[in-house]
């Protein structure tokens, strides 16, 4: 917990939700797990009350220059009071939730915090409330583009200690990964990736296993010619790129234990095909 690093900002996410817990639990193992500083951009009472509850010793800031203490939890307020209580969630705390993330890209662009967390949230809450975005991932690259004022392709990875994977659509209904599935999307992906891997996993030549859209990969165009039309084109640019691509591979052969030692990255092309794997 201690050295020069600047701490990660980490939104507490639906009050009514896991996320307070989920940060008392890392709090009160820190020391074990050997975390990096962090601070909370939430609601004092909320984790306090939760503390209580589940019987866990916190000590609370809400002074920022201990952001980086490892002997009290900073939490900085988004001035928005909580009206949700566990397993009630509650509409007029949406405002709140989207606060909390909004200031830690704040906080992060203003090299404030090293890095952001995003606690869950409650979609249906936000919805109710006239959230216009699928989840945090499309969310948070409209912050980039409004912080940063350029278009920014939002690309989510879901990365374990033996297994990561990207969907190339993300939050996107099954019947509407046809029409928003293209060529460039997946070489613009598989880019992000590759340039990612190297720089932030130290991975020097990443390998990137693409899975195939249809059963068994289309099977020639046999089963759909999506493979043949979108993926393998892609692959191929990929490949004059410089990238160590393979594929396309059918998705219920790529993942098993030998399978996931050929590559560094799944990249594949709906979320549950990614999801579910790495879940």
């Amino acid at each position: 917990m201690k050295g020069s690093r600047k701490p990660i900002a980490v939104s507490m996410g639906d009050p009514s939700g896991i996320g307070p817990d989920i940060i008392l639990s890392c709090w009160a193992n820190r020391r074990e797990t050997v975390l990096p500083p962090f601070y909370v951009i939430g609601d004092e009472k909320v984790l306090e009350t939760r503390a209580r509850e589940l019987n866990i010793d916190v000590a609370l800031s809400t002074n920022r220059e201990n952001a980086a203490s490892d002997e009290a939890l900073t939490v900085i307020s988004t001035g928005k009071p909580c009206e949700g209580a566990p397993g009630k969630p509650n509409t007029k705390d949406a405002i709140f939730t989207i606060e909390a993330i909004e200031q830690a890209v704040h906080d992060a662009k203003a090299n404030n915090a090293s890095a952001i967390v995003t606690c869950p949230i409650n979609k249906a809450v936000l919805y109710d409330a006239g959230f216009e975005f699928p989840g945090h991932t499309e969310f948070l690259s409209h912050l980039a583009n409004q912080h940063f004022g350029s278009k920014h392709q939002s690309v989510m990875m879901l990365a374990g200690p033996k297994l990561k994977t990207i969907p190339v659509t993300i939050h996107v209904p099954l019947l509407k990964v046809f029409d928003e599935l293209t060529t460039e999307l997946i070489v613009s992906t598989a880019m992000i990736a590759n340039r990612d891997l190297k720089s932030r996993f130290g991975i020097e030549t990443p390998r990137i296993a693409v899975a195939g859209l249809n059963p068994h990969a289309g099977e020639a165009g046999a089963m759909g010619t999506e493979e043949l039309d979108l993926i393998i084109p892609a692959i191929d640019q990929l490949r004059d790129r410089g990238l160590n691509v393979i594929g396309p591979l059918p998705a219920d052969t790529m993942f098993h234990q030998q399978a996931r030692t050929t590559y560094d990255v799944a990249l594949c092309m709906y979320h549950d095909q990614a999801l579910i794997p790495a879940k």
